[in-house]
């Protein structure tokens, strides 16, 4: 897949990877919270075994964030990563309930730097990344997370989710479905041309609808367009995130873990789930060297 130099460009320069060095961190209040509440939501989930098993058919591989969180840090702890001594990085959706998921790793980890924009894309770029960077604790590790989201509601219909205090099912993401309807009319010829698209007004969702244009195809023959557009999603912000991360391999310190995937929000009563696509663990010198992907199966 062929992304332009100009669209590249719209996450930022290499430049500011020289930013400096804060002179203290500031520590999370938030280390008290058990992984698994689901706070954001204002009530604890329920563990239901029979939802639990239609996700799982509509998104093999998915397991709730709970147990994600759980998997991760012990996963990680066998590599030195400590809460003292990792800086968690997020690029997922402004949706606040991409917060979910964050939740779960801040609850360990304490606060997060913010990479992400629209749709999860990383809109921080290369700029965010080299200040991201110089945060991370001397001689200490980096754990960044990074993935699109959808919406599952309790009968199993996709691209859409029950949001806590509305009664209206709501879209989820939108901001991905916009960017769908959009690549459809091009498909269709039914579009209408904006030359406006990339105004700084709505500046990422115009980001976003080019992003997603070579996946017009794919997207056409999927059999569920909703279920396939957030791993459409990711293979283009996979781009974008291996750029930024290739770009920034001499600001890696201990180390750097990258873990890539389908954010899968539902209801207030239910746990939310994750997909893991990827979870790569570079060293100190940027060499990728050893995909912990299995660990998490």
């Amino acid at each position: 897949m062929k992304i332009s130099v100009a669209l590249l460009a719209l996450v930022g320069t290499a430049e500011a990877f020289q930013a400096a060095k804060p002179t203290n961190r500031r520590i999370s209040t938030s280390l008290n919270i058990l992984v698994g509440d689901k706070l954001s939501k204002g009530k604890m989930a329920k563990e239901d075994v029979a939802f639990d098993k239609l996700v799982k058919s509509s998104f093999p591989g998915a397991i709730s964030n709970k147990e994600l969180a759980i998997r991760v840090r012990d996963v990680l702890d066998g590599k030195g990563f400590t809460p003292k001594n990792t800086l968690l990085a997020t690029s997922v959706c402004a949706d606040e309930l991409a917060r979910e998921l964050e939740d779960e790793f801040v609850a360990i980890y304490g606060t997060n730097f913010n990479l992400g924009g629209l749709a999860g894309f990383p809109f921080a770029g290369n700029t965010g990344w080299g200040a991201m960077s110089a945060h991370v604790p001397d001689n200490g590790y980096c754990l960044t997370i990074h993935g699109p989201h959808v919406g599952i509601t309790k009968d199993g219909l996709i691209g859409k989710v029950e949001r806590s205090g509305i009664a209206l099912v709501d879209s989820c993401c939108g901001s991905a479905i916009a960017a769908s309807n959009y690549l459809k009319g091009i498909t269709e010829g039914t579009a209408t041309i904006n030359p406006r698209i990339q105004s700084f007004s709505d500046f990422q969702q115009g980001a976003v609808q080019e992003l997603i244009l070579p996946f017009g195809k794919r997207l056409a023959k999927a059999e569920d367009r909703m279920k396939e557009l957030p791993y459409a999603l990711y293979d283009s912000q996979e781009v974008l995130v291996n750029d930024i991360v290739n770009t920034g391999k001499a600001s890696i310190k201990k180390g750097l873990a990258v873990l890539g995937g389908i954010q899968i929000n539902t209801s207030p009563d239910t746990f939310d789930y994750f997909h893991p696509l990827r979870f790569d663990y570079y060293d100190e010198n940027g060499d990728l060297v050893e995909n912990m992907l299995p660990y998490l199966k």
